[in-house]
């Protein structure tokens, strides 16, 4: 069966005439170890097949016309009940019981230091630095069982978890002191490697895998907020109600609903991208494609403001964390451009605008990384200005090589493939810098 669905996809790619025979080996190579892997993780081989394909459609635009072509059997095998059973497929209602037993769990673990006499509002500093552990380890497992870890690699995701843990809790910090707040920012982008590696499975190690890797977190963290604001508009409703009838339920909301909602709606979210995926366009690139231009205008304004009226960058933490996240919405802007992009098509006005703002960044980025050396020159060190200059600087050689690559690409004198793979290894070196942040900074600031 496999065999000949196979078969038809490639006679459907040589019949189009538009690719070589030589590239149609490979990217069946490709076919193969993902219709394995997804076969590994328990999909039925016709599931995985047309899984396969779609994500395929990601290095060939002729595979994912025909997943498009297909997209009616693949919606009906994924998500829909079975033919003429009125069930649904063992392997979904396996997949949805899970992801909704580990949902209950994360809102369970927010709950369990209570037990111990750690409340959630005589504690908070405790919470928001173990925000993270409360809920991604739960997330990294559903990928290990989806993907079937080996045992091997789940120890050193189990280490990493519990390292994390320990820099967290053992250090004495200042209450709401710097070092304090720059872990509970950084524990969660040092762990998210971790969840990435579980995602991939035993496609971390190729571009394809981590770039996955990437186009799901921009989706979850969109199914996330729309999960928020819907649970929102359901609790605004509740208040009214009981509010008709003299109940006050805002105790209960802030001790019970807000907390175990919020972690539990990870694991929905997650098992939502993770079901949708090859059913439905992903939002990320969609909104990428709407944004970069808008982006780019304001980037250009404000540096024609810096340059028009010689003001320089206030380097105050609240700014720079303003400032730190929308360099990062560029890149994120870029990757996710990036991941819904033909790499065979040829550069086109779309990827000048793309070039543009990956300059404006690198320039507005510059601009910050003067502002904060003249303010260390003349005030000194402390964690949160090291802080920024270390991410700045990251984000400085991410934007130059890139802008590198981009344009060695337009001009014909290079691949889009390099693009990519200096954007997906890249991910390394901000998980480094953050397990670095938070293991290093505490002691050699004194817990300031």
């Amino acid at each position: 069966m496999i065999e000949d669905q196979i078969a038809q996809w490639r006679s459907y790619l040589r019949s189009r005439q538009a690719i070589h025979a030589v590239d149609i080996a490979e990217l069946e190579d490709h076919l193969r170890e993902q219709v394995a892997a997804l076969t590994a993780a328990g999909l039925a081989p016709d599931e995985a097949f047309l899984v396969a394909v779609k994500r395929l459609g990601s290095l060939d635009a002729l595979s994912r016309e025909f997943a498009r072509e297909h997209s009616d059997r693949l919606w009906k095998q994924l998500v829909m009940p079975a033919a003429d059973t009125g069930e649904q497929k063992p392997a979904a209602r396996t997949d949805a019981l899970v992801a909704f037993c580990l949902a209950v769990a994360a809102a369970v673990v927010i709950k369990l230091p209570a037990l111990f006499g750690i409340g959630l509002n005589e504690n908070e500093s405790f919470y928001v630095r173990n925000l993270s552990l409360f809920v991604l380890p739960l997330v990294t497992c559903y990928f290990a069982w989806k993907r079937g870890m080996a045992a091997g690699t789940a120890r050193w995701l189990a280490v990493a978890f519990v390292a994390a843990g320990v820099f967290a809790n053992v250090y004495p910090f200042t209450p709401e002191g710097n070092t304090e707040i720059l872990t509970a920012l950084h524990t969660p982008i040092a762990l998210w490697i971790a969840v990435g590696v579980a995602y991939a499975g035993g496609r971390w190690r190729e571009v394809a895998g981590r770039m996955d890797f990437i186009r799901f977190s921009g989706e979850l963290f969109i199914y996330y907020v729309l999960i928020a604001l819907g649970g929102g508009v359901l609790l605004g409703f509740t208040f009214g109600i009981f509010e008709a009838i003299g109940m006050d339920i805002e105790p209960f909301f802030e001790t019970w609903i807000l907390p175990c909602g919020a972690m539990g709606g990870v694991l929905v979210a997650s098992w939502l991208v993770e079901t949708k995926q090859s059913v439905i366009e992903n939002m990320a690139p969609v909104l990428a494609r709407l944004f970069t231009p808008l982006f780019t205008i304001v980037l250009l304004v404000f540096l024609g403001l810096v340059l028009g009226t010689g003001r320089t960058l206030d380097v105050e933490r609240e700014v720079l964390i303003v400032f730190d996240m929308l360099l990062v919405v560029v890149l994120g802007l870029l990757l996710y451009s990036l991941s819904a992009r033909d790499p065979r098509a040829p550069g086109g006005a779309f990827d000048v605008v793309q070039v543009v703002l990956v300059l404006s960044a690198l320039v507005a980025d510059a601009v910050a990384l003067w502002a904060i050396a003249a303010r260390i020159t003349e005030f000194g060190f402390t964690p949160n200005r090291v802080a920024a200059l270390g991410m700045n600087v990251i984000l400085l050689v991410n934007l130059a090589w890139s802008a590198v690559c981009y344009v060695r690409f337009l001009r014909g004198r290079g691949g889009f493939a390099d693009l990519e793979r200096w954007q997906t290894n890249y991910l390394w070196v901000y998980a480094v810098w953050a397990a670095i942040v938070v293991t290093a900074f505490p002691p050699v600031f004194r817990y300031i």
